[in-house]
């Protein structure tokens, strides 16, 4: 059976090792060097590897950066997908195509419908005036939404891919310019290019998808024809009425002293 050796000298790193054995070692000294001779068939060897130098974790990268905590690019995308709308963008697709459908039903059921059915006259012979109405105002809320979202995404993709960071000390009127360093801009257009573009890709397929539905819904509306007549006709209002056209007769029954000589007249 093999004979294991530990050697032990004086330059760093020792190793550690813990001996499990049931018989006690046997040492042994040669050449000024220290030999441990285990004898014994049952014996287990575990060593830990470690260093005696104190190896000192390198600064975030944060410390580096002059720009203040809350106009940094990366504090700025972590600020925009906790926040309230443009959270939706970064959920999952069924969640934020849901969260939009039952925005714009909520505002078509309960502000676009009953201002379109009691703004318009005889909204019974008419309803589908009405219901195009409020389904073109509750496409075009939902678009200024989407439309808003995308904005600041947008922002916050156009600073993490930027080489420069635009920031304010302490207000508007001292602007500074940083130009970030290398680990900085690898990072921020790492997450730019894979967190950031993506969602603004979903955004804009939906803002291509709300403008044609709500030019649809606005072309169908201009070009639906309501059965109310505002017009009356003459026979109905005993010949004092014009439908549509001027007419001699009903003109001479409301101004009868601007016919006054002229053949027909009373």
């Amino acid at each position: 059976m093999a004979t294991p050796y530990l050697f032990l000298s004086s330059k760093p790193p020792p190793p550690k090792i813990l001996l499990l054995h049931h018989s006690k070692p046997i040492f042994s000294f040669k050449n000024q060097t220290k030999i441990l001779q285990l004898k014994s068939p049952k014996t287990s060897i575990i060593t830990f590897s470690s260093s005696s130098r104190n190896e000192r974790t390198p600064p975030p990268l944060e410390n580096k950066c002059p720009v203040p905590f809350d106009q940094q690019p990366i504090n700025e995308f972590q600020n925009i997908s906790n926040s309230y709308p443009y959270s939706w963008a970064s959920s999952e697709s069924v969640e934020y195509y849901s969260r939009l459908v039952v925005t714009g039903a909520s505002f078509i059921l309960f502000i676009g419908l009953p201002v379109s059915w009691f703004g318009v006259i005889n909204p019974e012979s008419q309803p589908l005036r009405c219901v195009f109405g409020a389904l073109s105002s509750g496409l075009f809320l939902v678009t200024l939404a989407v439309l808003h979202i995308y904005l600041g995404w947008a922002y916050v993709g156009n600073r993490l891919l930027s080489a420069t960071v635009e920031y304010e000390e302490t207000g508007w009127y001292d602007g500074q310019i940083w130009v970030k360093t290398a680990e900085v801009l690898a990072r921020d257009r790492l997450l730019g290019s894979f967190s950031v573009k993506p969602v603004l890709s979903r955004l804009k397929f939906t803002l291509v998808g709300l403008a044609a539905s709500l030019v649809i819904s606005v072309l169908l509306l201009i070009n639906t024809d309501g059965k109310y007549n505002s017009y009356v006709s003459s026979e109905e209002a005993g010949g004092r009425a014009v439908a549509g056209v001027y007419n001699d007769e009903s003109a001479r029954s409301f101004e009868p002293d601007a016919f006054c000589g002229e053949p027909g007249s009373p």
